[in-house]
């Protein structure tokens, strides 16, 4: 694999950087004219209507999505440019939260994180042991590591799902409609561990159509609406007009 670039930040300063990018499948554009610059350490939402492009645009930022027209850069990388062989060493420097957590239900949170390890490289048990420990802390379940999934709540499993995003020290945390499953109560406690580890120094997307979440917990806001990505102050949101 290649050598990791010495820097997650661009010439500008940005740990991503779109300019005038098309984002598309195939024949299909889902988004055009693309602009977007984010600073390390920024809480950013991507908020619009089911299928307007905002998981498109994040798979675009780990590579899912080739970046054809336009320029791209995501920690390190140039989106525009970066190789097939690369790929794995771009979303190593991001952790990537889901919606359906998608941990492995044939074994335990441990061990569901220790595969994660072994599979981005690691080697040493005891720093490979210690690792997983410093996540399960930050997210408050250390003691909760012989737990299958099952035996888990939906907060409980979204919160492997985040510890798992953080084993690989990433500059970037991508979170795709994280609290799209959980009830508010659950949703709010997940909020205020996202925007902990924001303040502890981490960049954070996060995708979202639940926009009672960004009144209780504000950040910089990108829509994406008729194919169009735009950022829209809270106060000119209208929050009663935007449908899920």
């Amino acid at each position: 694999m290649a050598k990791q670039p010495v820097s997650a930040v661009n010439t500008n300063g940005n740990v991503v950087e779109l300019e005038n990018s098309l984002i598309r499948q195939e024949e299909h554009i889902i988004l055009r004219d693309v602009n977007l610059a984010v600073r390390p350490g920024e809480f950013v939402y991507l908020i619009g209507r089911v299928g307007s492009g905002k998981s498109s645009l994040m798979k675009t930022l780990y590579g899912e999505i080739p970046l054809r027209e336009g320029e791209g850069f995501a920690v390190g990388y140039k989106l525009n440019t970066v190789k097939t062989r690369d790929i794995p060493w771009l979303r190593r420097r991001m952790g990537i939260v889901f919606q359906d957590f998608q941990l492995l239900i044939d074994r335990n949170v441990y061990d569901n994180l220790l595969f994660v390890l072994k599979a981005t490289g690691w080697k040493n048990k005891q720093e490979m042991d210690h690792r997983i420990r410093e996540v399960l802390s930050v997210v408050d379940m250390v003691h909760k590591g012989y737990k299958m999934p099952h035996q888990l709540s939906g907060g409980e499993q979204q919160r492997i799902g985040i510890a798992r995003a953080l084993l690989n020290k990433p500059e970037l945390i991508l979170a795709d409609e994280p609290t799209g499953s959980l009830d508010p109560d659950t949703s709010d406690d997940l909020m205020n561990l996202l925007h902990k580890i924001c303040k502890d120094g981490k960049t954070v997307i996060m995708a979202t159509h639940n926009y009672n979440l960004i009144k209780k917990f504000p950040g910089r806001t990108m829509r994406c609406q008729d194919t169009r990505l735009s950022e829209s102050r809270q106060e000119e949101i209208d929050f009663d007009q935007l449908t899920f």
